[in-house]
């Protein structure tokens, strides 16, 4: 690795994790009995527990690392309406109507998320920014144009708008891009803030949040189910698996639907303020058109660039990747070529085969899961609806439980097909 990208102070974790560490306060004992366990401690995990422990029901919450650990404090930070499929596609799939209902899905998270911070108090930096979504051939911003025509059901408008490449200095300033898409809704927020945010609402609710106790079996029992520990057996009347890209072989029937896909980010140094207004002179997140997205934004205090991709073609360390990270980085901001990082690391996002969320029951044991790479809005509004669920609350669940959750022949949670199709994803965004 080239040292001189790399600050003196530099850091093999989280920039976010700098100014709002993972909990030290949960290492606590396991207890014997609940009415609800729940796997994974986050975003998903802690608004189920939310739900759980206000309606009344002795939640504990269980992770083999410390909360948060996961991908809920090493993402993006990046709100999107989060839905890939677009309306046209999922009404053709499952009807008008509950196609609508599924797309429908993604605007209620993003507004939920946004009501909920501040309902909550949560301080996290939650700002609507819009998202710029810029188009890395003339080929696809054409293509973004024909799809923004498209009449869509109200419900689903979006008020996003095309942008030229010459007027995109205003939004972001480089060559790199063929013009863009501005999505105005989108927002951002600081995510081990929100982590930390939610941490402390779930156990003011009464929900015990056990860490550094991975789970190591679970089996169904008469009343329930009973789930072996680190620190010894646990039984729970419901189960809620809340692990996305982190899910394991306790739980095989979502392992083999979910595919660990690594996402790598690095923070840079301290720019100067003249330069990072000029190259992003709003707040707006970035992500472009490629297979192999970059997604980037400024750090809430506009200091650094926070930039994120998928850069190995088989998972690696995550300062082994940020040189090739840096690259893709400068490939975009030529400017930026001599400046170091001060953080870098990575993270499992959880992807589906049919990039689409998922949530539901099988075999008595609930999941949401699967967001694939929008799951600081999905994680949290799912996890809600499913702990609301497991109340028996009438607005619990989604319509995206009448999907089927698809899994495919011979995979059994080891993604042995991620590096042919990063190859093939590669040769198409050159021809693209």
């Amino acid at each position: 690795m080239p040292a001189e990208l790399f600050t003196e102070d530099f850091k093999p974790q989280p920039y976010w994790w700098d100014d709002a560490p993972r909990p030290t306060d949960a290492d606590i004992a396991l207890p014997q009995t609940a009415d609800v366990a729940i796997i994974g401690s986050g975003f998903t995990g802690l608004n189920a527990a939310i739900e759980t422990a206000r309606g009344g029901r002795h939640t504990v919450v269980i992770d083999a690392e410390t909360p948060g650990w996961g991908c809920s404090s090493r993402n993006g930070g990046q709100i999107s309406t989060s839905i890939k499929k677009s309306y046209a596609e999922l009404s053709a799939m499952y009807g008008e109507q509950l196609g609508f209902e599924i797309a429908r899905e993604g605007h209620n998270a993003l507004a939920w998320i946004a009501d909920f911070v501040g309902r909550e108090s949560i301080e996290c930096n939650f700002i609507t920014c819009g998202r710029y979504y810029g188009a890395h051939s003339r080929k696809q911003y054409d293509r973004m144009g024909r799809d923004l025509e498209r009449p869509v059901p109200a419900g689903l408008e979006t008020d996003a708008y095309m942008v030229p490449k010459a007027e995109q200095a205003k939004e972001i300033d480089t060559a790199f891009y063929h013009g863009g898409m501005v999505q105005p809704h989108h927002c951002s927020l600081h995510p081990a803030r929100y982590h930390l945010g939610l941490y402390r609402v779930a156990r003011a609710a009464g929900a015990e949040i056990v860490g550094n106790c991975r789970v190591t079996g679970l089996r169904r029992e008469a009343a329930g189910f009973e789930l072996e520990t680190q620190k010894g057996a646990v039984r729970a009347r419901q189960v809620i698996v809340a692990t996305s890209g982190y899910t394991g072989a306790i739980t095989p029937w979502q392992q083999h639907r979910v595919i660990p896909i690594g996402s790598y980010m690095l923070a840079t140094e301290e720019l100067p303020q003249d330069l990072i207004g000029r190259l992003l002179p709003t707040r707006r997140n970035i992500v472009d058109s490629r297979k192999l997205v970059v997604y980037y934004r400024t750090s809430p205090e506009r200091k650094r660039i926070v930039f994120g991709g998928r850069v190995a073609i088989t998972e690696t360390d995550a300062a082994a990747a940020a040189p090739a990270l840096h690259g893709e980085l400068v490939r975009i901001f030529p400017e930026l070529a001599t400046t170091r990082m001060s953080h870098a690391w990575m993270g499992f996002v959880g992807y589906t085969f049919d990039a689409m969320p998922h949530l539901g029951v099988y075999d008595g044991i609930h999941y949401a899961m699967g967001y694939c790479g929008s799951g600081v809005s999905l994680a949290s509004y799912f996890g809600m609806r499913i702990g609301q669920k497991v109340i028996g609350a009438a607005e619990g669940g989604s319509p995206l439980e009448q999907m089927t959750f698809p899994s495919r022949p011979y995979y059994r949670g080891n993604p042995w097909f991620l590096a042919p199709s990063i190859r093939y994803y590669r040769w198409h965004d050159r021809l693209s």
